[in-house]
């Protein structure tokens, strides 16, 4: 059994930058008992991902250091089930396959310790699909509409894969064998759902962990892969990252944007781990350059106005474009340009 001390340290570890844990008792609990407890993380492979996704790499490498074993699953079933077409299914699991381990090991993850995991590998399984069907007896139609209603496109005439979704998600816990799912907070539906209906087809609720998304580039809403303003991609050249946070939404003094979630989230976090200063440059006509310790040190800054937008949106940039150098490397064979183009077109 581990110290109180040592769980201590761990749940905070774990809790940072998160948004809503369910619960924390049961959080506790599980540390007390279990030297090595489990959580994964699903994302299925429709959109290209963005610079969004490191707010959960970056969660899940905590995760590892608080000793879990960490598990990320390439949901391409789910992919289909939210409108991707079957015939793109593999060619994009291919592109996700090749960039979340790069974003994994950008973020100094070590790959030895994620386990990846391709949905059709075991969704198809009879029992699985079994037990799909048995959650669908008890969950109405109402409750998994509900259920996927902040994630799955639904337009004005509804899918019924759209209903299957939350139940697959559901019945994937149990079948990853892990205690902890982990999703954004737009995923809160689905996670609630999965803990009231897993008890009713025999299997344990399991703890739920929710961490906020990332705002995108433009004023409104979370930074999304089918919106193309408000991200950046993967794989945008220096030049283009540059542009887009040039021209990127950032008010003086307000910092409730997606350029100041990045740089609090992901690039403070970093620095803090390894002990290093987060430089931002400036001419010395304009005071030199502003070195900054802790998120508290950046936000009050930023909020005090001493810490103008462009300032901030250029040292972002660099950082960004230092981050995804050896992601865009990995696409300059012809083999991974070929899996890019037959998968997005581009």
């Amino acid at each position: 059994m581990n110290s109180t001390m040592e769980i201590d340290e761990k749940i905070e570890l774990i809790k940072r930058n998160t948004q809503e844990t369910i619960t924390d008792e049961e959080l506790w609990k599980l540390l007390e008992e279990k030297k090595h407890p489990s959580v994964y993380l699903g994302t299925s492979v429709t959109g290209r991902p963005h610079i969004g996704y490191f707010a959960w790499v970056q969660k899940l490498a905590d995760f590892l250091k608080a000793g879990f074993k960490v598990k990320v699953l390439l949901a391409d079933i789910h992919g289909a089930l939210d409108n991707t077409p079957w015939e793109l299914l593999e060619k994009r699991y291919k592109y996700y396959e090749i960039v979340i381990p790069a974003m994994i090991e950008a973020m100094g993850g070590n790959l030895e310790k994620f386990g990846m995991v391709k949905g059709s590998d075991f969704q198809l399984e009879k029992k699985y699909v079994l037990d799909v069907l048995k959650m669908s007896t008890f969950a109405s139609v109402r409750d998994t509409t509900k259920a996927a209603s902040d994630v799955v496109k639904q337009g004005d005439n509804p899918k019924l894969s759209g209903l299957i979704y939350p139940i697959m998600q559901a019945v994937d816990e149990e079948y990853l064998d892990v205690d902890i799912q982990m999703g954004a907070i737009d995923q809160r539906k689905i996670l609630v759902f999965a803990r009231e209906y897993l008890p009713l087809i025999g299997y344990r609720p399991r703890i739920e962990l929710m961490i906020p998304f990332i705002r995108g580039l433009t004023q409104d809403g979370k930074m999304s892969s089918s919106v193309k303003n408000s991200k950046i991609d993967l794989l945008d050249d220096e030049k283009t990252i540059k542009d887009k946070m040039k021209n990127a939404y950032c008010l003086e003094g307000d910092p409730e944007n997606g350029v100041m979630d990045f740089a609090l989230t992901v690039i403070m976090t970093q620095k803090v781990d390894h002990g290093e200063e987060f430089i931002v440059e400036r001419p010395e006509k304009f005071g030199g350059n502003l070195a900054f310790k802790t998120k508290d040190e950046l936000f009050t800054s930023f909020q005090s106005k001493e810490l103008h937008p462009m300032d901030l949106k250029n040292a972002v940039a660099k950082y960004v474009n230092e981050l995804l150098d050896p992601i865009r490397k990995k696409f300059e064979s012809a083999h991974a340009k070929k899996i890019l183009e037959e998968a997005y077109g581009n």
